[in-house]
């Protein structure tokens, strides 16, 4: 089992601002990196309160390389869809050379229709979009002089430099939410799945079937030797007692949910062949109730057994080999990040595997 942190930062500005969020992530992850994690996970956002001091996690995984020595960095993801392969092959490639090979890449299709209008792409061409692009970002790592032709981007004789550190290429994850369709492409291209639980209790079998649906094809893909790989995605926080666990974080779940809420709702009145029933995502988010979220383990809260619990149940039923823990959840400061990962590296971690 592996651990690392996972970053998405959720930061009203008016409450912190750009500067003190990344002065924190960037110490929190040398602290990671110092208790024995094997992750910095950061993803991609823009515009609004959530994610939106996480516009570019290349640039941000490139600062963490300068500070740490040994621990991977995992975009978590980049939004292929918003991006021109050729930038992302050689931008991914710069960051794996700055940190000496230790550069995991991540990538993600996107899923707020805000995001979709700004950059002026459809999202009804999203799942096409996304896969070609991250087809030809593979080529552009393995292969010299490359043509693509596609309805969205076409280039010839393209060699991409640097050429990445890790060969043939950096290992690279793809995450999926609900559709079967995704499962099994992230599957047959052989790359590591990640996945964010959902937060109610009716949809975690939901997210168990697909995972399976990935290994077993996977498997049948790529032998019986193949080695699938999945991540999963929660919330934690780790404090003496569960019930001082539940006094300090549940208002910064709540918060969480609230700013996840907020961007959710541009679901409202939206729809789209390539995103069926994300139409109510808001308003679920907006009624979850935070021991429901609590109990159902799609957030490890507690004391250090209750997390043990949590954890292992989790990753029993959704077969996980990694996990990436979120720790800013709620516009969190050091005040609270770093004695819940601390108090998780002693008293969990070494319990898990």
């Amino acid at each position: 089992m592996r651990h690392g942190i996972s970053l998405l930062p959720d930061c009203r500005p008016a409450a912190r601002s750009a500067r003190e969020y990344y002065r924190d992530a960037l110490t929190l992850s040398r602290t990671a990196e110092e208790l024995g994690l094997d992750y910095v996970k950061m993803t991609e956002h823009y515009l609004r309160d959530y994610g939106g001091y996480c516009p570019d996690p290349l640039g941000f995984l490139s600062a963490v390389a300068g500070c740490t020595s040994s621990i991977r960095l995992m975009t978590g993801a980049i939004q292929a869809s918003f991006h021109h392969p050729l930038q992302i092959a050689a931008q991914a490639a710069m960051v794996d050379a700055i940190s000496g090979g230790r550069l995991d890449v991540g990538f993600a299709r996107a899923w707020l229709p805000y995001e979709f209008e700004a950059f002026g792409v459809p999202m009804d061409e999203s799942r096409a979009r996304f896969q070609a692009t991250v087809n030809a970002v593979r080529r552009l790592w393995t292969e010299e002089s490359v043509d693509e032709e596609t309805p969205f981007f076409r280039f010839r004789r393209a060699t991409s430099l640097p050429r990445p550190e890790q060969r043939p290429h950096p290992p690279v994850w793809v995450a999926a939410v609900r559709s079967r369709q995704s499962f099994t492409w992230i599957a047959e291209q052989g790359f590591g799945l990640l996945v964010t639980p959902p937060p109610h209790q009716d949809a975690l079998p939901g997210t168990r079937e697909m995972v399976e649906v990935y290994l077993e094809t996977f498997r049948a893909v790529h032998g019986p030797g193949a080695s699938p790989r999945v991540a999963v995605s929660v919330p934690l926080f780790v404090a003496e007692t569960d019930e001082e666990a539940y006094r300090v974080a549940d208002p910064l779940l709540r918060e969480y949910l609230t700013v996840w809420a907020e961007s959710a709702e541009d679901w409202s009145g939206t729809t789209s062949k390539d995103y069926p029933t994300y139409e109510a995502m808001g308003r679920i988010l907006r009624t979850m109730r935070i021991d429901d979220f609590r109990s159902v383990g799609t957030a490890v809260v507690g004391s250090p057994e209750q997390a043990v619990e949590r954890a292992r149940q989790l990753t029993t039923q959704l077969h996980a080999d990694t996990m990436l823990w979120q720790v800013d959840f709620g516009g969190q400061t050091m005040a609270t990040m770093e004695p819940n990962l601390r108090l998780f590296a002693s008293q969990v971690m070494p319990k898990l595997g």
